[in-house]
C-alpha cells in the first residue's frame, strides 16, 4: 500500500538521508561512549563509569527512534557498521584515551550530533514535517545538554 502522510516522497527521502546522518552519529557515539564506560580509569572512574552509562542507554534508545522515524517515512534505516562508518561525523576510536581525552573526545561528538540534528531540523521544517522536526529538537537538546555537562568536567 503506497504511503501517503502529506509529505512528498522527494522530500520524504531527503529528510531520511539526514536522518540516517544522525542515526550514524547516534550509533557511532553510542559505541564510543559504551567503549569509554567499560575501559575508563584513574581518579574519576566511578564518576565517569556511572555517567557514561546513562548516556550510552540515552543514546541506545534514541537511536531506535530515529530509525522508527526513518520507516515511519517510508524508508528503509541503515543498520551496518559500514553504512554508518561512510554517514557519521563522529570520529572514530580505536585506543584507549585517559579519562579526560574520553571526556573531550565525547564533548565533541555530542556537539558533532547537535549540529547533524540542527541540519535534519531545517529539512523537517522545510518539509512541514512536524513529528521530524519534534524528534530532532529533542535529540538537540539531549547532546547540547550532555556537551555541557561533560565540558564542565574540564573546567
Amino acid at each position: 500500500m503506497a504511503i501517503d502522510i502529506g509529505i512528498a516522497r522527494k522530500d520524504r527521502e531527503a529528510i531520511a538521508r539526514q536522518l540516517s546522518r544522525l542515526l550514524a552519529d547516534t550509533y557511532s557515539l553510542y559505541l564510543k561512549t559504551h567503549s569509554f564506560h567499560w575501559n575508563v580509569t584513574g581518579p574519576m572512574f566511578n564518576t565517569l563509569h556511572l555517567m557514561f552509562e546513562t548516556q550510552y542507554i540515552e543514546l541506545w534508545t534514541a537511536a531506535d527512534l530515529i530509525a522508527e522515524r526513518i520507516r515511519a517515512l517510508d524508508v528503509v534505516a541503515p543498520g551496518s557498521y559500514s553504512q554508518f562508518g561512510k554517514l557519521t561525523a563522529i570520529k572514530e576510536e580505536t585506543g584507549v584515551p585517559e579519562w579526560k581525552a574520553m571526556v573531550e573526545q565525547l564533548v565533541e561528538g555530542h556537539e558533532t550530533a547537535a549540529r547533524t540534528a540542527r541540519e535534519t531540523f531545517r529539512a523537517a521544517d522545510k518539509a512541514d514535517d512536524q513529528p521530524t522536526a519534534d524528534l530532532v529538537t529533542q535529540r538537540m537538546e539531549a547532546h547540547e545538554k550532555t556537551a555541557w555537562m561533560l565540558r564542565s568536567l574540564l573546567k
